[in-house]
């Protein structure tokens, strides 16, 4: 006799993209240290969008400032 899992019969949300991420998120997103974002931010490398007292990063300015450290191979 065949058993089906029940769990897997609901449909599951559809996994949303964030717009936007925390600095400690970027960094963690990135791989990198949470000093490294700071620094690119307080350089204006790295765009950032402020809303009240919390300072955002736009996913997309996240992966333009990523890529924009790309090196030929």
């Amino acid at each position: 006799m065949q058993t089906i899992d029940i769990a897997s019969l609901s449909p599951s949300p559809p996994k949303v993209e964030p717009f936007a991420v925390s600095p400690t998120e970027a960094a963690r997103l990135a791989g990198l240290g949470r000093t490294t974002i700071y620094a690119a931010l307080g350089s204006g490398a790295l765009k950032s969008l402020k809303i009240g007292k919390r300072r955002l990063i736009a996913v997309d300015a996240l992966r333009s400032w990523l890529l924009s450290h790309e090196v030929a191979p």
